[in-house]
């Protein structure tokens, strides 16, 4: 019996709904978190010369058979849950061999990703997003990444309006037990006469796009679901993250020039899920941003009604867009 293979946080509320269109649509599956391994997911996985890997992943309800996984959700599962015993040189070889074991075993599968956690890996490196969509025929926004004062004045008086600065990687830390998150801002002239503690990483500088709207992408395999984000206050205009109470949604289509290059860029990065957000100018001319290979949906699916899950569902069952 085939089985689609979903690989999830145990919280993941928005997996759920996943798992519940997969089930509605008549699939067997068998979920796991990779926190669960090993103390309480049994791995036995072999393979030879007549055969690619088979044997079981097993839980204390469920098995399932490698040989039998004809797909497989993969989306930001926990990292694995090892013996409170353990040295900590313990648990960091016990972590790799983890990882080396199950996690090798489970990207050897050869079936239907949404996506591959390889192919999701390389494409969170923003300096790749911008590259791939550069190359792909999407435009963007002049952009510089450096730690260096010098670099960023120059940068600066060189754009023809204002720069805007923003996290190179993931904006959220955890600072005194607290949830915090770096959000866009706009450069001002205090800013650059005191740029004290650029040099300590990468910061990504680009120039400010004038925008009508801003567009959330959620690209699910052939499947292109656009929404309209329009903010209503100050703060949600530079960084809608900012401020989710005044935005406002509606559902959008992709031009076919960009649509055209959405596919090029997926397929080059070799994807089939990615949430992409542009800039939409007075002009209607759409800007690429970036692109998260395992980015949020479920809130633009309420608020808008875009079917993104019922198309991972089909996606990981092959049903065609």
């Amino acid at each position: 019996m085939s089985t689609v293979l979903v690989v999830a946080a145990r919280d993941d509320w928005p997996t759920d709904r996943v798992v519940k269109a997969l089930k509605d649509g008549g699939a067997r599956v068998f979920r796991m978190d990779t926190a669960e391994f090993p103390q309480e997911l049994t791995l036995a996985g072999r393979i030879d010369a007549r055969r690619g890997w088979s044997g079981d992943l097993a839980s204390a309800f469920r098995t399932v058979d490698l040989a039998e996984i004809t797909a497989v959700y993969y989306r930001t599962p926990n990292p694995f849950s090892l013996p409170a015993a353990m040295s900590g040189p313990e648990r960091r070889f016990a972590a790799a061999q983890a990882r080396s074991g199950l996690g090798g075993i489970i990207a050897a599968l050869d079936c239907r990703w949404l996506s591959h956690p390889a192919a999701m890996s390389r494409a969170e490196y923003k300096p790749i997003q911008l590259a791939t969509a550069h190359d792909c025929g999407l435009p963007i926004p002049p952009t510089l990444i450096t730690n260096s004062p010098e670099a960023v004045r120059a940068f600066v008086s060189e754009a023809s309006g204002s720069v805007i600065c923003k996290p190179v990687a993931s904006p959220v830390l955890i600072e005194d037990d607290q949830l915090k998150t770096v959000y866009t801002r706009s450069l001002v002239d205090a800013d650059l006469e005191d740029l004290h503690g650029l040099d300590t990483t990468a910061h990504l500088f680009q120039a400010w796009v004038d925008k009508a709207h801003e567009v959330r992408l959620t690209v699910v395999g052939e499947r292109l679901l656009a929404a309209e984000v329009h903010a209503g206050s100050e703060r949600a205009l530079i960084d809608w993250r900012s401020d989710y109470a005044s935005l406002t949604y509606r559902t959008a289509e992709v031009p076919d020039g960009i649509a055209e290059g959405v596919r090029r860029y997926m397929d080059r990065l070799q994807l089939r899920f990615a949430a992409m957000d542009f800039v939409v100018g007075p002009d209607g001319a759409w800007t690429f941003l970036e692109a998260n290979p395992c980015g949020q949906w479920d809130w633009i699916e309420h608020a808008t009604g875009l079917p993104i899950t019922q198309a991972i569902a089909d996606e990981l069952q092959g049903v065609p867009a």
